[in-house]
């Protein structure tokens, strides 16, 4: 997967990832320094992120501006909080790197825990000219894209 996206770096503009239990690890800690200096749509769809590997993610992909940027963490226990957010704010919020930006915490049998229900966040990201999104409403899948891409 690395290789392709170093081969097509330039004219890569939408790039979605979905993982499950392992590759969590390898994938944030690698990702971030093969991406393009623009993204249109980057969406990560990983399991039980640990915060030192999105950390990792997050300085090497310093250089890229993401137009649409969805991340999806499937974690074990409910918490009311999204751990990353600190991040996120540090990496992308202050640096002006993300356009919309939509984060759920997803565990199954429950609600999702969605970044935009947060209303003093959202709030926080718009004065730095960020628009948060409920994570539905800026996911694309298969047909949607094509759709945009017309």
């Amino acid at each position: 997967m690395f290789g392709l996206i170093e081969n097509i770096n330039q004219s890569l503009n939408y790039l979605s990832i979905n993982v499950g239990n392992c590759q969590n690890e390898l994938i944030l800690q690698n990702l971030g320094q093969i991406l393009p200096s623009k993204l249109e749509y980057l969406s990560l769809a990983l399991r039980l992120i640990k915060v030192n590997d999105f950390e990792v993610f997050l300085k090497n992909s310093q250089d890229t501006f993401f137009k649409k940027f969805l991340i999806s963490n499937l974690i074990r226990e409910y918490s009311d909080d999204i751990d990353i957010l600190p991040y996120i704010k540090e990496y992308i919020m202050k640096k002006k790197r993300v356009q919309y930006l939509a984060i759920k915490n997803t565990i199954r049998n429950r609600a999702d825990v969605n970044l935009s229900n947060f209303k003093d966040e959202v709030k926080e990201f718009k004065l730095h000219n960020i628009i948060v999104l409920k994570y539905i409403d800026l996911f694309t899948d298969v047909n949607r894209f094509i759709n945009e891409i017309d």
